[in-house]
């Protein structure tokens, strides 16, 4: 008997058509993008290519797109650089472990973690989120479509709640882009994770969006890829 796959939310398989694009640069092209050589601004072109790509997908602007190996690394170097920044981290209860099990690490180390459950319909309130902004915040964790569950949350009235106040908002939409339009501009937050895997992309292949002026600091160092953001 043939198996029917149905773990699409857990990954997807490899689309033929992104096999098809990575081939040449699984065999006969190579280059280090950071190269002045002709191989080495070859690759550079087909990054910035796919960056062009996934811009457009989120409707923002090239520049503002960090590419990252995984949803998980994009999530943790947000909650890194900006969770712990002079106030307490709130983040709604069924985040997924990428974001949970980095804020617990920030608990761990003495931030302030504030959970927020979720309602018999699996939708989080933002007026339940809105209150616990009361003094000072660092950061507010909501998803857009919640990993097990699949409902939508309400990321564009929380994102106005703490924009009203100062507060940056993560998105992790990772089981939301290439399944539902996402416009990371309307949403209103200040930074957005999604990954490949989750629509016919490769493992390994993910990104974060960073609005323009929004505070960040790379979770990795030592290269100066990415716009120094994120060495490879």
């Amino acid at each position: 008997m043939r198996p029917v796959y149905l773990d699409h939310n857990a990954t997807t398989p490899l689309d033929p058509r992104v096999r098809e694009a990575m081939l040449p640069w699984l065999g006969e092209l190579w280059g280090n993008p950071s190269s002045v050589h002709r191989a080495g601004q070859a690759a550079a072109d087909a990054v910035e290519t796919a960056r062009e790509a996934v811009a457009g997908l989120l409707g923002v602007e090239p520049p503002e797109i960090v590419f990252t190996a995984s949803g998980t690394e994009a999530n943790n170097a947000v909650i890194a650089a900006v969770g712990g920044g002079g106030g307490r981290m709130v983040l709604s209860a069924f985040e997924h472990p990428s974001v949970s099990g980095a804020a617990d690490l920030l608990a761990a180390r003495g931030v302030e973690v504030t959970r927020v459950p979720p309602g018999p319909d699996g939708v989080v309130d933002p007026a339940a989120i809105e209150a616990a902004l009361e003094g000072p915040t660092a950061l507010v964790a909501l998803m857009l479509a919640q990993n097990e569950l699949g409902t939508v949350q309400p990321v564009a009235v929380v994102a106005a709640a703490c924009r009203r106040r100062g507060v940056p908002v993560l998105c992790d939409a990772v089981q939301a882009v290439g399944k539902m339009p996402v416009d990371a501009r309307a949403l209103g937050v200040d930074y957005l994770t999604l990954g490949g895997h989750k629509f016919g992309g490769p493992p390994g292949a993910a990104a974060l969006w960073i609005r323009g002026g929004a505070p960040f600091e790379p979770l990795l160092v030592g290269g100066g890829q990415e716009r120094r953001r994120r060495p490879a």
